[in-house]
């Protein structure tokens, strides 16, 4: 099973992608983690992107897709793997699928998270009092909510097209939220 998954920050991504390894028996490949690895081993792309980083740029998506490759390349990709936080764009979206083309490994479902944007800024806000951080008010949040939306509804219509979607409610428990996404990995996804 070769998954993505989709949704705003503090939809629950990392949460459920967690449950789907063990559920799935496959990697969880979150391209943020990906790249702090790579910089903390000083891989030569690891090296490329510290020095981005620490000029304050935006690593490009050259470089995440080619750490993306070589995370793919891995023998425990053989039987798939959950994406976390990647595409995030339409572009990289587009590299992606011809990345996975060349790769043989096409993406079988990519299932939308959705959680009303009040829900995601009390849920981030609790997260940020939790975590001590004091730049995530209500009001940054929506912003870069905004951001995300605009950015990802693009990678949303991309996976509708392909008939590839699932586009499930993010909210409930987190065995409800899990259970919708099973069943939308067995082919009748749960819409609500």
């Amino acid at each position: 099973m070769r998954l993505v998954l989709l949704g705003a920050p503090g939809s629950g991504k990392g949460t459920q992608a967690a449950r789907l390894k063990e559920y799935l028996n496959v990697p969880h490949i979150s391209t943020g983690e990906l790249l702090r690895a790579a910089v903390a081993t000083g891989t030569p792309l690891g090296l490329q992107a510290k020095e981005v980083m620490e000029a304050g740029g935006l690593v490009s998506d050259d470089v995440v897709l080619g750490m993306l490759e070589e995370r793919l390349l891995k023998p425990d990709t053989g039987n798939g793997f959950i994406l976390d936080g990647y595409p995030r764009n339409l572009a990289q979206a587009n590299a992606l699928a011809e990345l996975l083309k060349k790769l043989g490994q096409p993406i079988d479902i990519a299932v939308q998270l959705d959680v009303d944007t009040e829900l995601l800024v009390d849920r981030l806000a609790g997260r940020a009092m939790a975590e001590g951080r004091a730049d995530d008010s209500p009001e940054s949040v929506r912003k870069r909510l905004g951001v995300y939306e605009s950015q990802t509804a693009p990678v949303v219509d991309y996976y509708r097209s392909l008939g590839t979607l699932a586009h499930l409610n993010g909210v409930g428990t987190l065995d409800e939220v899990f259970t919708r996404i099973t069943e939308a990995l067995a082919g009748t996804p749960e819409v609500g």
